[in-house]
């Protein structure tokens, strides 16, 4: 299209230069002559103009030719990955021999048979899929400012939530609350503020490192001043990151997830927050620059080390809704410190991961009340045959609040906080979450998992509750939750959820509350 308008454009072009050479002359004299000098002006633009819209045409032409070779190529790669995903099926069915029955282990080849409905249901994935990469390339790419790819993603997500109970958030709630003077004793509604959209850059290769880069985003940013502002999401920033990957090594600075906590439970019932966050999960999106390196100890296992600085957060609620101020953390001048190490196992085609990690952070809190705060980290992903998989993690630290930990409170005051005399504590907290997931096929699995987050209540009580956090501190957070995920295409998923939570305050009773999550999402 935009070659038939260059097109137009010099025909067009080429009628006025016609125009202008033909033109009589309608004076004689010094009138003429100046008219002469005008017309020859104007054909010099328009000549300049013709050349240089000449060159920009013969780029396109060019750029168009070599996008065209590069899908040919690619599709000739995906046609041969499928011929040969064929001829291994076909291999693994053996047929005639039937001594071999699915589920055994064929002789020399360390490889199971499979049944002939997950052989039949693999070829179909994976015909499905070299057809949409074939169809990918033939179809109109997102265009950038650069001459690099860029690729836009997202989730269309749709909740529908039923709440027995009194919660801090209807769509997404990680406490039970007390009910107030006038909440009923539940509520229903639905939301599509959780909604996704990312957008990924691939770059130019630098110094020996491939480049890319992308942005998340969701709408769960707040709400509106407007009537039915529940239903007007504002954007918000989820996380963005430039990264610089060599063969073993790569470098990403920007705002991402806690790397030295790096997992969650599966659920798409609370994406806008991870699953159990406040229940032992620690999560936080930081701004961070960080080096990872993976050492290869064999031909099934290696070694991953990650290292970086971090901006260090408190937890505490911004002061102004346009000026940043520092937060507790920020003030005390220094970054936020992190590490993690971790081993991976392959084991029949299934990862097998354990990972420790540790942060250290400086907090001031004013009148040279400095709070060291900390955190150790366990990780682990475990295979279980292949069908089931445990995962989980578990932390101890202190003053961990902008980390989700301690149910999000980080210090402790013996008074006044404005007051000099008055002393600041870091509060020490304990959890961790462990999660279940039954893999019934390729396309439906079964989610069970529980998170427990517990806040010293021994120090809460000696500082007289005063974290000025919630209206009361909170002692201890726990949540369960079983949920089903079946996705019968890569981009159409739905899920049925139930979590239970179960929120302690200080030395007083707790509040329970139950969650119903149906959730419908369309992944682009």
């Amino acid at each position: 299209m935009r070659g038939t308008q260059r097109v137009k454009g010099l025909l067009g072009t080429g009628a006025l230069l016609g125009a202008l050479l033909t033109q009589p002359q309608a004076a004689r004299g010094q009138e003429g002559e100046q008219a002469q000098k005008l017309d020859l002006a104007s054909v010099g633009k328009v000549l300049q103009q013709m050349q240089a819209e000449l060159q920009e045409l013969h780029a396109q032409v060019q750029d168009l030719k070599t996008q065209q070779a590069n899908a040919k190529e690619e599709s000739a790669e995906l046609r041969k990955e499928l011929e040969a995903t064929k001829s291994q099926l076909a291999a693994m069915a053996v047929p005639g021999n039937p001594a071999v029955q699915p589920g055994q282990t064929l002789p020399g080849q360390g490889v199971t048979a499979a049944t002939t409905e997950e052989r039949v249901s693999k070829l179909e994935e994976s015909q499905q899929l070299a057809d949409s990469k074939i169809a990918e390339q033939s179809q109109t790419k997102v265009e950038s400012g650069s001459k690099y790819r860029v690729r836009l993603s997202g989730m269309v997500l749709f909740n529908m939530f039923e709440n027995r109970g009194t919660v801090d958030n209807v769509d997404f709630p990680q406490l039970a609350e007390p009910p107030g003077a006038l909440s009923s004793n539940g509520s229903f509604g639905g939301t599509l503020r959780q909604s996704q959209i990312g957008i990924e850059a691939f770059g130019p290769t630098i110094g020996g490192a491939r480049t890319s880069a992308e942005g998340q985003f969701d709408f769960a940013g707040g709400f509106p001043e407007t009537p039915n502002g529940v239903d007007f999401g504002i954007m918000r920033l989820r996380t963005g990151t430039i990264r610089f990957d060599w063969e073993n090594t790569s470098v990403v600075a920007g705002q991402d997830t806690l790397f030295f906590a790096p997992l969650s439970p599966t659920s798409i019932a609370t994406v806008a927050m991870p699953a159990l966050a406040y229940s032992g999960n620690l999560w936080s999106w930081t701004p961070q620059l960080r080096v990872e390196h993976k050492f290869t100890l064999s031909e099934s296992s290696s070694l991953l080390l990650q290292g970086g600085i971090l901006d260090s957060l408190s937890g505490d609620t911004p002061e102004s809704g346009i000026d940043r101020y520092p937060s507790w953390g920020e003030s005390s001048g220094q970054p936020a410190y992190a590490t993690r190490v971790a081993w991976t196992q392959n084991i029949n085609d299934e990862k097998l991961t354990l990972g420790a990690g540790g942060y250290y952070a400086r907090q001031e809190w004013g009148y040279s009340r400095g709070v060291d705060s900390w955190a150790g980290t366990l990780d682990a992903s475990v295979p279980l045959g292949k069908w089931l998989e445990f995962s989980g993690e578990f932390f101890r630290g202190r003053s961990i609040g902008g980390l989700g930990g301690g149910i999000g409170q980080s210090g402790l005051w013996s008074g006044p906080l404005f007051d000099p005399a008055t002393e600041v504590y870091g509060l020490d907290a304990i959890g961790g979450w462990a999660q279940l997931k039954y893999k019934a096929t390729a396309k439906l699995q079964f989610n069970g998992a529980f998170g427990l987050d517990n806040p010293y209540a021994g120090e809460l009580r000696a500082n007289g509750g005063n974290t000025n956090y919630y209206a009361v501190p909170l002692s201890k957070n726990e949540s369960g939750l079983v949920n089903f995920i079946y996705q019968p295409r890569s981009d159409i998923v739905f899920s049925l959820e139930y979590r239970r939570l179960k929120t302690f305050e200080l030395d007083s009773g707790a509040n329970s509350a139950n969650v119903f999550n149906l959730s419908v999402g369309y992944i682009f």
